[in-house]
Formats: structure tokens, C-alpha cells, sequence
């Protein structure tokens, strides 16, 4: 999503835009979608994988390098980072191409990491991050959120605190489990409370039966449509600590309860949800110390400390970096002129 914003705008200002990816990637749906070409290279993952991936991936490589080496030469190219970045990035050093390179996370992806030292420039969501690429080459830009996000009123707080659950699209078994732990330990207190937790596919039907029948006002729902009006509803949210879902929380300047993916590479969603804890925008609570219990402990605090929800929302919201794809392609803009002026 964040590179489809970028592909937009540089659009938008006459410029050819084409895609790299695989046939297995979300990018082989979204990106026809969008109207943009795509070419494909065969490659898979070197991380968290089997030695027999990893003996395919290290086979693919050259091979899918070499795909990407027969594309037209770009003006510039742009990466987000991901095991499908590899072949078209090692392409732009091998053709001396201009590469910017945009890292979401507070602790760079392993490609990233590998080619930091050949950027031309590094766009960073994190100031931790300008520490792996060479000085001077990298800038505060923010991950592309979409607008609506930014443009969302600011809420005042009314009897009941709206507590909204995401762990992404397809649920997060661990959120589904706690929040129904909670359940009974809200009503029994009395406390105020509104649930919207989106559960994913698999366990929405199971939830939403038991959440029906425990007298708490809310819903459970397996896919939120309009996640932006779902962030204008709540006072606090519970989600991962992933790039785009902490990227939303600034943006929409919303106090968070962030429960980082134990199984991310690198642990970059805890080290996600740890500058955001430092910044006071979030607290963290780890994975495996995720209770009903728990849950309910932290929102009642933070509910009934005195403008705690409110400096975590102004905390957050000092964060966001709006303008991100705007910025991106001006700097994609200008480092191609280097290589036309060579």
C-alpha cells in the first residue's frame, strides 16, 4: 500500500511507473488493480524458513537477478524492502541505477540492512534507523498513510470508552482470546465500556455468539471495510506493532496498546512498539503476557487516570509524518537526475 501511494503520486506527475514482484505476493492482486504493470521474478524468503528454502532462494537469486537485469533501465528505483526486493535492487546497483530506499520499521529489514551502505537516499519512520545507513543519505519521512487517517477530528471521550481490537485482517488469535477473557472481568466491574474488535475469518463466528450473549455493548466483526472510521470511533486501540498499523495510530493521533507479533523478523514490531511506548504514544505488552486479565487491567487504568488517554493521543500524533508519498517522489525525482547527468 505504501508503495502503490508513492506509485500515485509520482503519476500523477507524468512519470512511467512499473513494478517488481511475485506471482505469489499480495502485489500480483493489488498491483493490476491499481492499473500499474508489473513484472515477475521467481524468488522466495531467506528468513524463518528451511534449509531447503533457503538452498531455493540462494539458487533463485541470480536467476531472478538476471530477469531484472533484461527490464528496461530506470530512472530511479524505489524499495521497500521484503525478500521480492533482492533481484530488481541487486539489478539497480549491478546498472548503477539511483535506489532510494523507504524503512518503515525501527529496526531495518534484512535486505535493507544488506544494501544500506548503496543507497542514495533512506527514508526512515524511526530516528533509530538513520544509525545502518551511511550519514547524510537518509531523511524523516514517514510511511505513506492514506489521508483520511490524517483529516480524522479529533474525539472527545463520552460515557463509555470505545475500545477497538484489530490484529490485522485476518484476526490475531492471541487479541481474539484476550478480548474474550476480558469480557466477563468489564462486565463484573461495571466498567463503560464499547468492543469492536475485528476477529478475522476464523474465529469471528465463534466470538461474535459469546459476545452477543454477555450483555457488554459492541460488536464482533470478522473484516472492518472502513478502518478509518473505525479509528474515529475509538478512544483506544489494541493492535500489532507492524509499520502500517503503528504509521495509522500516528496519523490518526490515537493512543494505542500495542502487542508486538512474536514471529516478526528481526523482532522489528517490538522494536516498533518499543519507540512508541518511549515516546509515551503506547503501551507494550508482550505477546506471551497477554491475558483477559491483563487487558483489562491496563484500559481501566489508563481510562481512569487523568488525561492519560489524552497525552498518549497528542504523543502519538507528534509522530505522524504526513506527506510522506508527496516527499518520496520528489527525492525519486531528484536522484534520477544524477544519473542523467553523469
Amino acid at each position: 500500500m505504501p508503495l502503490l501511494a508513492v506509485a500515485r503520486e509520482l503519476q500523477r506527475r507524468g512519470r512511467r511507473v512499473v513494478f517488481v514482484g511475485t506471482r505469489h505476493g499480495i502485489e500480483a492482486r493489488l498491483v493490476p488493480a491499481a492499473g500499474f504493470p508489473i513484472h515477475y521474478v521467481e524468488i522466495g524468503g531467506l528468513k524463518r524458513v528451511g534449509w531447503r528454502q533457503i538452498l531455493r532462494t540462494l539458487w533463485q537469486l541470480p536467476l531472478a537477478t538476471a530477469q531484472a537485469m533484461r527490464m528496461p533501465l530506470p530512472a530511479a528505483v524505489f524499495s521497500l524492502g521484503g525478500y521480492a526486493a533482492g533481484p530488481p535492487v541487486l539489478a539497480a546497483l549491478l546498472r548503477r541505477a539511483p535506489l532510494v530506499v523507504m524503512e518503515p520499521n525501527a529496526l531495518p529489514g534484512f535486505t535493507n540492512r544488506r544494501i544500506a551502505r548503496f543507497v542514495s537516499r533512506a527514508l526512515i519512520s524511526f530516528p533509530e534507523s538513520a544509525r545502518y545507513f551511511p550519514e547524510g543519505r537518509t531523511e524523516l519521512t514517514g510511511l505513506p498513510v492514506r489521508e483520511e487517517f490524517f483529516s480524522l477530528p479529533g474525539k472527545r471521550r463520552g460515557e463509555k470508552l470505545h475500545l477497538l481490537v484489530t490484529g490485522g485482517s485476518r484476526g490475531a488469535r492471541s487479541l481474539n482470546e484476550a478480548s474474550r477473557q476480558s469480557w466477563p472481568l468489564f462486565r463484573k466491574a461495571g466498567f463503560p465500556i464499547r468492543f469492536l474488535l475485528q476477529a478475522g475469518r476464523d474465529d469471528a463466528a465463534r466470538l461474535e455468539a459469546e459476545f452477543s450473549s454477555g450483555g457488554l455493548e459492541g460488536e464482533v466483526v470478522p473484516f472492518l471495510d472502513d478502518m478509518p472510521s473505525a479509528f474515529a470511533q475509538a478512544d483506544l486501540i489494541v493492535s500489532r506493532s507492524g509499520a502500517g498499523a503503528v504509521a495509522e495510530l500516528a496519523a490518526a493521533g490515537k493512543p494505542g496498546i500495542l502487542v508486538p507479533f512474536p514471529f516478526a523478523a528481526d523482532q522489528h514490531q517490538l522494536r516498533n512498539a518499543e519507540a512508541f511506548e518511549r515516546a509515551g504514544a503506547a503501551r507494550l505488552v508482550l505477546n506471551r503476557d497477554l491475558t483477559g486479565e491483563r487487558l483489562f487491567e491496563i484500559v481501566t487504568a489508563l481510562a481512569e487516570e487523568p488525561g492519560a488517554l489524552e497525552r498518549m493521543a497528542q504523543a502519538a500524533r507528534k509522530l505522524a509524518r504526513p506527506g510522506a508519498a508527496r516527499r518520496a517522489a520528489e527525492i525519486l525525482e531528484e536522484v534520477s537526475k544524477t544519473r542523467f547527468s553523469r
